[in-house]
């Protein structure tokens, strides 16, 4: 059976499948474009399923604000390379994402696959459509749906970090900054306050094991375990951080200047805590090459 360019365009332009797949669909279908339709879709949701398993720790984050409800949404959005993280399609299915989920009350992953989207039955139908598109596994890692009381900080640095704080004044410049240090610096805490006893005792003790290690004199011992685990607590706390713009002034310092406090802080950076697998540079572009074809 002879298919038409004219066909095969009309089935392109229905489906925004690829040129050949179109070709194909309509041979295999003997020209009969709904069920050419979903042996595309069918082509989609096989090739999404066959990719699933790859491990996706590069892709993007976003952050949507609705300023008069005082909602912020911060997401991660995964995929394999980072030249898909790149490519429009990827972004315009996180930037929806985030739209979405900014103007819905969904609170789960699972809520959000099933969820409506337009052009598509459901996220999942978007997602494996965007999987058919790329040639890589996507997944929805993550979000928050943020309500703040006061001024919020936002920060993204390069789409692959971001940071939103909720400060209890109405300083826009402060809150900025302290989105910016807390991107930067990656604290876990807002202070020691909020540091679980349990990991406070562990890294004391193996702060100790290693200065008996080190053969210091047990008079000064103690004095140097704690000098260090104040350090170290310091590090993974905001207030105990130097301030990024200042290195003579603590963050806690800073925020006591300007009679502020610290309601909360989000930071997402993409593949955080993703074993990631080891690709190098040609191996990527080749990944690229094959899923184009």
């Amino acid at each position: 059976m002879k298919i038409s360019a004219a066909d095969v365009k009309e089935l392109r332009d229905l489906t925004n499948a690829g040129m050949m797949d179109c070709k194909k669909a309509l041979l295999e279908s003997h020209g009969d474009f709904a069920k050419a339709k979903l042996l595309l879709k069918e082509k989609g949701k096989s090739q999404a399923d066959s990719k699933s398993a790859r491990i996706a720790a590069q892709g993007m984050v976003s952050i949507e604000v609705n300023e008069p409800k005082h909602l912020a949404i911060i997401l991660e959005v995964n995929c394999e390379t980072d030249f898909a993280a790149k490519d429009d399609y990827f972004i315009e299915f996180t930037d929806t994402i985030s739209k979405l989920l900014l103007s819905t009350n969904i609170e789960t992953i699972k809520e959000l696959m099933d969820a409506a989207i337009e052009g598509f039955n459901n996220v999942e139908e978007y997602r494996i459509f965007v999987v058919a598109k790329l040639g890589e596994n996507i997944s929805i890692r993550r979000f928050r749906r943020i309500f703040f009381d006061g001024t919020l900080g936002t920060y993204i640095h390069g789409r692959k970090i971001a940071a939103l704080v909720d400060l209890d004044i109405d300083n826009t410049g402060l809150a900025k900054d302290l989105a910016m240090q807390i991107a930067a610096l990656k604290p876990e805490y807002i202070d020691q306050g909020e540091i679980p006893d349990e990991m406070i005792e562990t890294e004391s003790r193996i702060l100790r094991l290693q200065a008996e290690k080190e053969g210091k004199p047990q008079e000064i011992l103690e004095k140097i375990v704690t000098g260090k685990l104040n350090k170290r607590l310091n590090e993974i706390t905001l207030l105990g951080q130097e301030y990024i713009k200042d290195s003579d002034l603590k963050v806690s310092q800073l925020l006591k200047k300007s009679n502020a406090n610290v309601n909360l802080f989000v930071r997402y950076e993409v593949g955080d805590g993703i074993e990631k697998e080891e690709k190098n540079f040609a191996e990527e572009v080749k990944a690229q090459v094959d899923a184009s074809e």
